[in-house]
């Protein structure tokens, strides 16, 4: 029996190595200050999402947050579309350089295209956030640690993973556990805490609804918001390929109907 249990460590062991080498971390990722179980736990999640090749391999990923604002995201050059209203910024990430449009028309004045390029940027970093986190468990700036086990709102037993920040984003003083189901490892549930400090997260949500896009996973569901009705991403699809206009070219384009040509 102590032989036997010895053989599964070692596969165990193993197959952990093995992930780990498929999904490496992000440069500046904290690997001395993470528990190398939380580590271990993460690489699963992502071989269960399809794996980190199939994530680096897709490019262009759509969504409205929420049914509201629309995101095109170009993950290998760093383009955006984001759309608000009547506005439609155009823009990358990186530089955070771009370009303007509200109403048809060019926004030129200085102070609005760079209220307009930082509000671009921030949703963007908040809403993709929201759809992809469980591929960016171990991003650049990144603590994990394991939270031991525990179970989601609804009696699923789960390992909770601790993520905290430093250096990045536009909120590092902020804290996630995240709950990552025992039988299916899919993360079906986060609780948000405003600071590190916070003895109570200020909000728990489900992963709900999980879905294959292309060669990933992705949840859209992300339970019931204050005003009683169900909140959900929507209009979500993965592409290989996109006409360059959707990054250069302010007219309306139908994201969907993109998706019904066999591009995703």
């Amino acid at each position: 029996m102590f032989a036997r249990h010895l053989i599964i460590t070692g596969l165990f062991v193993a197959a952990t190595a093995v992930w780990a080498e498929d999904n490496p971390a992000a440069d500046g990722f904290d690997v001395v200050g993470s528990d190398q179980k939380a580590i271990a736990i993460a690489d699963e999640v992502m071989v269960r999402l399809g794996g980190r090749q199939n994530w680096d391999d897709t490019r262009y990923i759509t969504w409205r947050f929420f049914g509201g604002r629309l995101h095109v995201w170009d993950k290998w050059s760093g383009n955006i579309r984001f759309e608000q209203g009547d506005a439609v910024v155009l823009m990358n990430i990186h530089t955070r350089q771009g370009k303007v449009w509200q109403g048809g028309k060019e926004t030129v004045v200085a102070d609005s295209l760079a209220k307009w390029l930082d509000s671009g940027y921030k949703s963007w970093i908040n809403d993709s956030y929201w759809i992809a986190m469980p591929y960016k468990l171990k991003d650049t700036g990144v603590t994990l640690k394991y939270g031991g086990q525990g179970q989601t709102q609804e009696g699923r037993a789960a390992d909770i993973l601790v993520l905290t920040f430093a250096g990045v984003g536009v909120t590092p003083q902020n804290k996630y556990d995240v709950y990552v189901d025992k039988e299916s490892r899919l993360v079906t549930q986060w609780a948000f805490y405003s600071t590190v400090g916070d003895a109570e997260p200020r909000f728990i949500t489900p992963w709900a609804n999980w879905r294959q896009y292309g060669r990933i996973w992705l949840s859209d569901g992300r339970g019931i918001g204050r005003q009683g009705t169900p909140r959900a991403h929507s209009e979500i699809a993965v592409f290989d390929e996109l006409p360059a206009s959707v990054f250069a070219d302010p007219a309306p384009v139908d994201m969907m109907e993109l998706a019904g040509q066999g591009k995703n």
